[in-house]
């Protein structure tokens, strides 16, 4: 038994210690929020919070996380007031949308490490987490959006 947290409730999963924390998320925890995408690691739709830090899931082994606290998407604001969420719905980044939680959950991590970064700050994380529709401009600027937000500051809009 691999034992963690996982959006504030304790989880107890029975699986091989190197399956992919991803499909612990998605197939024993049915949470289906966080996607998958190339299962390499190197697209960021699997990306979710361990510990705080965005983690790739589809890389991550369950026997990593044992004990410790796992966000998904559906955890980061239930009721998606997170300021990066409302940033997304607010300059309607998504287009097909599939990559989405795993944008918003990068973001979200990096805005804890940098909470007022320049558009280079931004390219530089962001650009691990792929997006087939293109919406990078958008992204950018939700991004931007959600930090005037965390600190404080009045946003166009």
């Amino acid at each position: 038994m691999i034992e963690f947290t996982i959006n504030g409730r304790a989880v107890s999963v029975d699986v091989e210690p190197d399956t992919p924390l991803l499909w612990v998320i998605r197939d024993e925890v049915a949470l289906t929020g966080t996607k998958y995408g190339c299962g390499i690691g190197l697209c960021g739709a699997c990306t979710v919070h361990v510990g705080g830090r965005a983690t790739r899931s589809c890389i991550t082994p369950v026997s990593d996380v044992a004990g410790a606290e796992i966000t998904t998407i559906e955890g980061l604001d239930p009721k998606g007031e997170h300021p990066v969420q409302q940033a997304w719905r607010h300059l309607r980044v998504p287009q097909c949308g599939y990559c989405q939680s795993g944008q918003i959950m990068q973001a979200a991590a990096f805005l804890k490490d940098i909470p007022n970064p320049t558009d280079d700050d931004i390219d530089a994380v962001m650009t691990g987490n792929l997006c087939r529709c293109m919406t990078y401009n958008r992204i950018r600027a939700a991004v931007r959006e959600a930090a005037a937000t965390l600190r404080g500051e009045a946003t166009n809009g």
